[in-house]
């Protein structure tokens, strides 16, 4: 299996090849796997895949997720691969620590994965398992841009500073976007990651924007 093709077979499902790795003893891979190939969305431009999808319009709860099952399913079973997935645990699989071997991806300010390309506009929706292991092209070694960032714009931008030395203050957050003066942000997208002056010509579309918000609020709101 050529790295090349996969990432070609990943493309027309509608997806983004997000980077690959072999992984260790202690990455919590499935027994017996090679070469983990994450897969993903980079900015705006496979959200068509998924709002002219079924699952974007049914009504039923988790669109997003069951679209990804279907998808990256069937491209694991194209492939020969096992499928594997950031969501529906407890137990949930490290996708953080997979990303930062697979790419140059590191920690902002905000928490939120940065891509010295994509900025803080990309998201990690599977990964497929494969037992061979795979010829991998040498790593991207790129620094993350926080590293030369004096200013740090997005440290400053939300409007009630959830964002601080003790964290991420996810109660402020919520009531802010629940409320008629988190608009902007509903609308727009987090005003604190569009801050960020890093892949800006990637932000999220309004109505992407809306969609992860509104669902972000929803989990909030909903935990019993």
């Amino acid at each position: 299996m050529d790295i090349g093709a996969i990432g070609d077979h990943v493309a027309a499902a509608g997806l983004a090849f997000r980077g690959a790795f072999h992984p260790a003893p202690d990455d919590m891979a499935p027994p017996g796997t090679g070469t983990l190939v994450l897969v993903g969305f980079t900015g705006q431009h496979e959200w068509p895949a998924f709002s002219d999808s079924p699952e974007a319009s049914d009504g039923r709860p988790d669109p997003l997720d069951r679209w990804s099952r279907r998808v990256i399913g069937a491209t694991a079973g194209d492939l020969g691969a096992t499928a594997l997935f950031p969501f529906g645990g407890p137990r949930f699989l490290p996708f953080q620590r997979w990303a930062m071997k697979a790419e140059p991806v590191r920690p902002s300010p905000l928490g939120i994965l940065i891509h010295p390309d994509w900025g803080l506009w990309h998201a990690y929706r599977g990964a497929l398992a494969f037992a061979e292991r795979l010829s991998l092209p040498p790593p991207d070694t790129r620094p993350s841009p926080c590293d030369s960032c004096a200013a740090k714009p997005c440290l400053s931008a939300c409007p009630v500073d959830a964002f601080g030395p003790a964290g991420y203050d996810v109660p402020a957050c919520v009531r802010h976007i629940a409320s008629p003066a988190g608009s902007d942000c509903m609308g727009g997208g987090c005003l604190a990651r569009r801050a960020c002056p890093i892949g800006v010509v990637h932000r999220h579309a309004p109505e992407q924007a809306r969609f992860h918000l509104s669902a972000f609020l929803r989990a909030q709101t909903e935990q019993p």
